[in-house]
């Protein structure tokens, strides 16, 4: 386990939406749009949008990098409120009609506080247009929770090769998204890993070994403060870093559009990285830890979490932390102390005072988990700070 002052355990209530945003202030006019448009785009996205995860990746991304072309070259302050805005709230109501009326309302709330006057109007225009310019662009780009979701047929069952998984032995998941459109990764397999170890070799006999033993259901080895750390990332990868990603937005003292524009790229980053990790696990198509321990060692082994029905090489919670972590170390630079919170541990924050702790945290919680080999975890950091890397060298295409 990582030092205590380095990330140490507060029980607090659970974080909703609502307790993740910001106070409101004494003055309506000091309300930042960027941060409360975060909030509202966080609490759509999570609780109204799509099932797929990268599809709701697709949506912070269209909305943010919407908005941060609307804001790219403008420094007039009215100009560039009205445009966030009126961007953000375009992609989300065209992407989530469900919540048209409360966004709606938010952005006629938004839209008050900004005087009257041509810098409003032509901000409102602007955002809206670059809203639809790129809703039009991206349509039809395979990232659809239906595209990504498609039949998959698995292999013959075989040594190695990945097969449904108990309790539900459901259908694999998220096959279709190596076939989606990146945003700059320009083919899934740019950045394709290595195979995983053979099967006969020391390091994947040391990687099941360690699964068994520690990720087990009934585990004895495995101690109280692993099982937390299992427990608070076996949540969603999205909602997770919604939490870090706007620590690092509510720290950061620079202008609407960086900061518009670090939570745009940072969802491309992670679309395109989402895109590279179906590539890799439908590639490689690596059995699950409790398919081989069931078929090598015993029948009956269950791991501490129920395991997704998609394949173990690379491990998709460590490649979206990898590509985190790599556009949060360019772009919001030193991280001070923040606290986050986890849907799959209701009540729990853990606090952090860097941006690469909860890398390390994720590669052990998914041993911890029963649910992935360390090897597909470490790959899986790998890859993902590629694809981030990538997507950042690329990012000005984005705003020609």
């Amino acid at each position: 386990m990582h030092k205590t002052s380095r990330r140490r355990l507060i029980v607090a209530a659970a974080l909703t939406p609502a307790a993740l945003a910001l106070p409101t202030p004494a003055h309506a006019d000091t309300i930042d749009p960027v941060a409360e448009w975060y909030d509202l785009t966080a609490d759509a996205v999570t609780t109204s949008g799509p099932s797929a995860q990268v599809s709701g990746s697709r949506i912070w991304a269209l909305a943010w990098l919407s908005a941060a072309r609307a804001l790219h070259g403008d420094s007039h302050p009215d100009r560039q409120s009205a445009a966030l805005v009126s961007a953000v709230h375009a992609v989300l109501r065209d992407q989530i009609p469900s919540r048209a009326t409360d966004l709606d309302a938010a952005l006629e709330a938004s839209l008050a506080r900004v005087p009257d006057g041509s810098p409003k109007r032509r901000g409102t225009a602007a955002g809206r247009a670059e809203a639809r310019s790129l809703l039009t662009g991206r349509a039809g780009d395979g990232l659809d929770p239906a595209s990504v979701n498609a039949p998959y047929t698995p292999d013959p069952p075989t040594p190695g090769r990945w097969q449904p998984t108990p309790p539900a032995f459901g259908p694999g998941q998220q096959s279709g998204t190596r076939h989606a459109r990146p945003f700059l990764l320009g083919r899934a397999d740019r950045f394709r890993p290595p195979p995983p170890p053979a099967l006969d070799s020391a390091r994947d006999a040391r990687d099941l070994a360690e699964v068994r033993a520690f990720g087990a259901l009934d585990s004895t080895v495995r101690t109280q403060a692993q099982t937390d750390t299992a427990q608070f990332w076996y949540g969603s990868s999205l909602v997770l870093y919604n939490g870090i990603l706007r620590a690092a937005l509510l720290q950061s003292r620079r202008s609407a559009y960086r900061r518009a524009r670090l939570v745009a790229l940072f969802h491309v980053a992670l679309v395109d990285t989402q895109i590279a990790t179906s590539d890799a696990k439908y590639h490689h198509r690596s059995w699950r830890p409790v398919t081989a321990i069931r078929a090598l060692h015993d029948p009956q082994w269950t791991p501490y979490h129920v395991t997704p029905s998609h394949p173990d090489y690379v491990s998709g919670h460590n490649t979206y932390s990898g590509a985190a972590e790599a556009v949060l170390a360019e772009l919001a630079g030193p991280a001070r102390p923040y606290t986050i919170g986890s849907p799959s541990a209701p009540g729990v924050t853990r606090t952090y005072t860097d941006w690469s702790t909860p890398s390390r945290e994720n590669v052990d919680a998914r041993v911890w988990s029963g649910i992935h080999t360390r090897t597909a975890d470490e790959a899986g950091i790998i890859l993902g700070r590629k694809v981030a890397r990538h997507a950042l060298s690329r990012a000005e295409r984005l705003f020609d």
